[in-house]
Order: structure tokens, then C-alpha cells, then sequence
């Protein structure tokens, strides 16, 4: 189809490309599954933990993530709110899997920070929060988990502050503590919304509206705090400015109870109203690369094992520019060879379907997409390439190997393909042999990834044998001749044949560069350890 720049625009103007942030057990994947009822993309919400009667969540469909309750990988929800379409990219809430949360920040154009209401801002949210703030993502904030005891709402809010730099602007208030929670007002209305709750949370809460006049009437204490800390927080006579929201110098701010479903419709409707569409994304060179430009993607994700009946390989692809349509032949700018897209889907949890038009800040699905890598760029006409991925610098090390040697084959292309999607490192040695691979990790609860996907999707099992070691360097191979003589390290090789020195700890590799003061700069990008701003 012909289409032009008035259409990409009216599109791209329509699009919500959006992830949820927040720290293990905040409720993430139960907020999407709200978000999924209350736009009628499904008709009942599922229950991260198997409660009876109640299916699982949409967004966790491995099996690790059912039997856990945790998110351990990246799923892709679309679905029409209004006139809005909303792009959900779920996120892994454990520190373990940050880098994969951080690949998914680079292809959505807001967040929602989530905040459990008894713990406030935790150590995984705050990691992201940082990500969020060099990527200049504008930040929604909810505060979860009102229907429990937890802390004072004013202190939330300026912990919140405090911690980010953030002002809040509240688009509703609870009216009752936490744990007792009555309703929630609307502070630029001034009205409440009583709720009669669904049974178990799986259906949507009803809302009663009530006046401020019968809102202090019935419930004149809580009604009375509720209107008095809200005003707190107004600038100007205005309790939202947008400005501020798309600039990071305030969030827009919603108390809820994700598995109650409260809350939840007003943060849709402001999602459909307020939140931000897509704009010109930064080129490698950092040039801004506008959306009515030729077609071009960006893949942030890889996975395999979604259909065990087809044991297919998924990219999923940001649309950046222009318009994608399935069949077009593409440009992997990282080869300059062509990339034909004649398997293209949407994908909802595990489910799919084909799409044959996509527009900027859309996620498709190319699927049998064995060149691609994340951080990968396709383009249509126009040349551009978007900035590629740093890798983490792995901490856990184990070697990994395969019991059976009938399953060689199947345990070689096992970890091909995990080292493809960044699921683990993998790493390799002259005097291991391609038989033994090392593997690295960001987090240790990776290598049960690696267990699980290894014996599910490619039919080999795999053991390990861990390996001391904690810091690992980028080097070149003038550093990697001299390091290979010292015995308190060691130097492998990373699958792109990048050479990496291994170090038992920073106390050793301080040792090696008191030595070899210019052999080991300091790193830069995602070569570093420590905090996941550092690996940008």
C-alpha cells in the first residue's frame, strides 16, 4: 500500500508504545492483566499465582514464570483503547534479567514506575528508574496495593520525590488509609468513585460515582484528609501539567489496587488522552531519524520456544518510521543483506496472528528471524541503523555441558540459539574445547533459564560447573597475549570473538592493572559492572 506522510502521522498520533517498571512482587503482571480486562482485550484476569477458578496471566507464559509467579521474560500485548492503540511490553521484574528489561526500554516511549504502597521505591525500581531518566522517558507512577496496609500516602509521594527528582501530580486520591481504602477521589473534579468489587478480582470493578457533597457527607473524615493532602500537591492552581510529564520534571500519580482492578480504568483513560506517541528516534551517529521517514525497525527482543509445534525463532520489531507491510523485502543494516518479512505476527502472550500493516511505535513479530540479534536495525529505502546493544558485563560464570553425548548436536544449538536471543553469554576457550562453553550471567536465577529452555525447547539437558570468577573486561588481542600468561586470570573468548579477561574479583583486577596500568582502561557502555546506568 501506498502511504503517506499524513497517514503515518495520523497512525504514529494514535500509537502508546509503553512497558510497566517496578521491583519483583509489586504486582507488575497483574496491573497488565488489568489493563488487558478494563480495554475488553480479554474478558476475565488471569492471576499471576494460581488462584481457583482463575487462569494464568497472559503476559507470563512460560512455565517457569506460571510456577514462580515471576516475569522472566519480555511478552508483547497489543490491544485498542478507544481510539488508542496501546503497545504493552512487559518487562522481567527480577534484577536477574535486567538487561533484558533494559533492551525492551529502548523501543517504548513511556513507562509506568509501580510501586508497592508498603515498601515504597525498592532497589530493582529505582535501577530503572535511572534507565528510564538517561533515556528521557516520560514516567507514570501507581502506587499498588492500596487494599493493604502500607505506608502514609503524603510520605509515598515524597519518597517519590526525594528519590527522583520527580514532583507527583495526582490524577486520583485515596480516600481512606491504606488498607482501608473507600474509594478514590478525582481531584479535578472533586468527585469520588466508590467500587463494588468483583469476586477474586478476575471481572471489572464497579464504579459509583459520588458528588463531593454526598462523598463528606458519608465518609466526612476521610473525605476531608483525602481533599486536603491532594491540595498539597497543586502548582499554580493546577494539579497537571503535561509539559512536566513529557520533560521527566513531574509523573502524573494514581493510587490503585491492580488485583481489585481500582484504579486501573483511570489509568487507561489517561494512557488513550495523555500519553505520549511516537517521535524521531536518535540514528547511531545521533541524528534524529523522524517517523514519516521510509520504513524502519528496530529489534529489541528475540525468543524462541513460543510454539513448541513449529519450535520457531521470534524478533520482535519496533517500528520506528514509515510503514511496514508483511512481504516487504528489507535491509538487516548490520549485514546489508535482505531480510524478507513474509512471516509477519502480532503477538498476544502466546497467541498470534498475522499482520499485514504496521505503523511507528507498533511491535511486530518476525518470525524464522535466525540473523537477527537484539539491537539489530531493518530499513526499507532510506539507509539508517539505530544505536546497537552493549552487552552486560556478566558476574556468574559456570561452565555448561551436556550429559548425554547423543544430545551434542541439540545442546550446541541450544546454546547458539540462547547466546542469539541474550538470554546467557557464551564464551569459549582453546583449553575447554567447543565441547564444554562457558556461560555468563547477569544474575544467577539466568542459568535456570538456560536449564529450563535447554530441556523444553531443544530436547538436551544441561549441567554446570561453576567457575570463580566475578568481573569480567573487555580486551583486545595485545592485551589478551600478555593476560594469557598470568595466572590469576583468564581469557575467553565471547561468541563474536570479542577476547574477554575473567577476574576472580576487582581486588585481582586491581592487581592487573597495577601491573599493566594500560592494559585495562577503564570500560565504557555495556561493558562495565555495577549499576545498570553504568551499563549504558
Amino acid at each position: 500500500m501506498e502511504a503517506d506522510t499524513k497517514q503515518i502521522l495520523g497512525e504514529a498520533l494514535a500509537r502508546r508504545t509503553i512497558a510497566v517498571i517496578s521491583h519483583p512482587d509489586a504486582g507488575k503482571s497483574t496491573l497488565s492483566e488489568a489493563l488487558l480486562l478494563h480495554s475488553d482485550a480479554i474478558t476475565e484476569a488471569g492471576a499471576v499465582h494460581g488462584k481457583a477458578g482463575r487462569r494464568g496471566t497472559v503476559s507470563d507464559w512460560m512455565d517457569m514464570e506460571k510456577a514462580r509467579g515471576i516475569s522472566v521474560s519480555s511478552a508483547v500485548l497489543q490491544f485498542k483503547v478507544g481510539d488508542a492503540v496501546v503497545n504493552l511490553v512487559d518487562t522481567p521484574g527480577h534484577a536477574d534479567f535486567s538487561e533484558d528489561t533494559f533492551r525492551v526500554l529502548a523501543a517504548v516511549d513511556a513507562v509506568i514506575m509501580l510501586i508497592d504502597a508498603a515498601k515504597g521505591m525498592e532497589s530493582q525500581t529505582m535501577k530503572l528508574f535511572e534507565v528510564c531518566r538517561a533515556r528521557k522517558l516520560p514516567v507514570i507512577t501507581v502506587i499498588n496495593k492500596w487494599d493493604r496496609p502500607g505506608q502514609d500516602a503524603l510520605e509515598l509521594v515524597d519518597e517519590i520525590l526525594t528519590r527522583t527528582g520527580m514532583r507527583s501530580m495526582p490524577r486520583n486520591w485515596p480516600v481512606g488509609d491504606s488498607g482501608h481504602m473507600l474509594g478514590l477521589l478525582h481531584p479535578d473534579a472533586m468527585t469520588m468513585n466508590r467500587y463494588v468489587r468483583a469476586p477474586g478480582g478476575a471481572k471489572k470493578v464497579l464504579a459509583e460515582p459520588l458528588s463531593a457533597e454526598v462523598a463528606e457527607t458519608e465518609y466526612p473524615d476521610a473525605w476531608q484528609t483525602a481533599v486536603e493532602e491532594s491540595s498539597l500537591l497543586e502548582v499554580d492552581d493546577r494539579f497537571y501539567d503535561r509539559e512536566a510529564f513529557l520533560s521527566q520534571e513531574a509523573t502524573p500519580l494514581f493510587f490503585a489496587s491492580a488485583v481489585q482492578n481500582i484504579g486501573v480504568e483511570e489509568l487507561l483513560h489517561f494512557l488513550m488522552k495523555e500519553g505520549p506517541h511516537p517521535q524521531a528516534r536518535e540514528d547511531a551517529e545521533g541524528a534524529p531519524h523522524e517517523i514519516t521517514s521510509d520504513f524502519s525497525g528496530y529489534v529489541f527482543k528475540v525468543q524462541t520456544g513460543m510454539d513448541k509445534a513449529h519450535r520457531d525463532r521470534i524478533a520482535f520489531m519496533r517500528i520506528c518510521s514509515g510503514v511496514f507491510e508483511r512481504g516487504m523485502v528489507a535491509t538487516h543494516a548490520q549485514s546489508e543483506k535482505p531480510f524478507p518479512t513474509k512471516y509477519s505476527q502480532q503477538v498476544f502472550g502466546r497467541d498470534r496472528t498475522t499482520v499485514d500493516t504496521a505503523w511507528p511505535g507498533d511491535v511486530v513479530g518476525l518470525v524464522n528471524a535466525s540473523s537477527l540479534r537484539p539491537g539489530d536495525t531493518l530499513y526499507a529505502g532510506q539507509r539508517v541503523m539505530f544505536p546497537p546493544f552493549k552487552p552486560f558485563a556478566p558476574e556468574h560464570f559456570r561452565v555448561g555441558k551436556t550429559g548425554d553425548a547423543s544430545k551434542h548436536k541439540q545442546f550446541r544449538k541450544g546454546i547458539e540459539q540462547l547466546d542469539r536471543e541474550g538470554v546467557i553469554q557464551v564464551f569459549f576457550s582453546e583449553r575447554r574445547g567447543q565441547q564444554r562453553p562457558v556461560l555468563g550471567a547477569v544474575g544467577p536465577m539466568q542459568f535456570e533459564v538456560v536449564s529450563a529452555r535447554m530441556e523444553s525447547d531443544f530436547g538436551a539437558s544441561v549441567s554446570f560447573e561453576p567457575l570463580d570468577f566475578s568481573v569480567a573486561r573487555d580486551i583486545d588481542d595485545d592485551a589478551a597475549d600478555i593476560l594469557r600468561q598470568r595466572q590469576d586470570c583468564e581469557v575467553l573468548y565471547r561468541s563474536d570473538g570479542t577476547p574477554v579477561a575473567l577476574f576472580r574479583d576487582p581486588w585481582r583486577l586491581r592487581t592487573v592493572q597495577r601491573d599493566h596500568p594500560d592494559l585495562l582502561p577503564e570500560p565504557s557502555g555495556g561493558a562495565t559492572s555495577g549499576s545498570v546506568t553504568a551499563r549504558m
